[in-house]
């Protein structure tokens, strides 16, 4: 069974988070070339029992945006769900799939009894962040969305980036739940539709949990209640390795979304948890409820970190200190 860590890095700014991100998607894509050089050259070394050294080591450079890049945000056009609002549970499973990407490097026949993922792995990961006031574009969307000039987000305390993921405008703040998965999908499938699906299958769980019921609608990726979508979602992935991930509104102040036309999308509503259920929702409870459904979606462990990833020690702008994802509502 894979394991997924999770690090919960409470607030922090949007950019720097996308950086952090990044970094992780570049350490897992260099952890899996090197996986399957080793693996190709043992492969080799066994049909043709060829002697190659293993201490001449291994020069990789990944390149991140390959054929089977792909981007999706809050609305592709022309993606067709797997389910409907009246059919939220179609979600079909598979196992691993082995990846396509293979270069050649140097071994040993005398090692060929140890596993050479083992040297060059480390787990997934998921990031749980709570962002300030922010709007972000997609590499697709139309900046026409953004229906607010600089001095009108400066007295909102908002900002406004252009970033490279799928999708259109979207709205991050506080009382949202941000979810960034950083999964390589050569350890489950390598189906990007899917994994949108699997996403959402999660937050619809994670709405049961509170009595809601939420779907899908055909063609409009996310979760929505009724008419209303609760949680958005846009991703990027790179040598089936993903970044981004979703935003599930949970206490937020849904009066930000009235400053864009969200995704892209004139003719639908946006809601939280709060408004449906007319009180403060916990917002520690619903991670929880997260981590519980994601796992048992994806078939994998979630193993929860202090701290932040390694990759955050050179980085400046993100929180010195993190989130207790073990902390329980009332304890010190």
């Amino acid at each position: 069974m894979n394991t997924i860590v999770c690090y919960d890095l409470g607030r922090a700014p949007y950019r720097e988070t996308w950086e952090l991100q990044a970094a992780i998607q570049k350490r897992l894509i260099e952890e899996k070339l090197q996986r399957n050089a080793k693996a190709n050259a043992l492969q080799q070394v066994n049909k043709d029992g060829l002697d190659v050294n293993t201490d001449e080591g291994i020069d990789i450079t990944p390149n991140g945006t390959t054929s089977s890049d792909a981007d999706t945000g809050a609305e592709p056009v022309g993606l067709k769900s797997s389910s409907t609002v009246a059919d939220t549970h179609s979600i079909a499973r598979s196992g691993n799939t082995a990846s396509a990407d293979a270069n050649v490097g140097d071994a040993s026949p005398e090692k060929t009894t140890s596993k050479p993922e083992e040297a060059f792995t480390s787990h997934d990961v998921l990031l749980f962040v709570e962002h300030p006031h922010v709007y972000t574009l997609g590499k697709s969307g139309d900046a026409a969305n953004l229906l607010k000039n600089d001095a009108e987000l400066a007295d909102l305390e908002a900002t406004y980036v252009k970033i490279d993921r799928g999708g259109d405008i979207t709205y991050h703040g506080p009382g949202q739940i941000v979810g960034y998965p950083i999964l390589d999908l050569d350890r489950y499938f390598t189906d990007i539709h899917k994994y949108l699906r699997l996403l959402e299958e999660t937050i619809i769980r994670v709405c049961a949990d509170y009595g809601i019921t939420a779907g899908r609608i055909d063609k409009l990726t996310g979760v929505w209640v009724g008419d209303a979508k609760i949680c958005a979602f846009g991703i990027k992935c790179s040598r089936w390795v993903t970044m981004h991930g979703f935003a599930l509104n949970v206490n937020t102040k849904l009066d930000y979304f009235g400053h864009i036309v969200p995704c892209g999308i004139t003719n639908k509503a946006v809601t939280s948890l709060s408004e449906l259920l007319g009180r403060q929702i916990d917002e520690h409870e619903v991670k929880e409820n997260i981590l519980h459904h994601f796992g048992d979606v994806f078939g994998a462990t979630i193993k929860r970190l202090p701290g932040l990833p390694p990759e955050a020690a050179s980085m400046n702008g993100l929180p010195q200190s993190t989130v207790n994802l073990n902390h329980s509502p009332g304890q010190a």
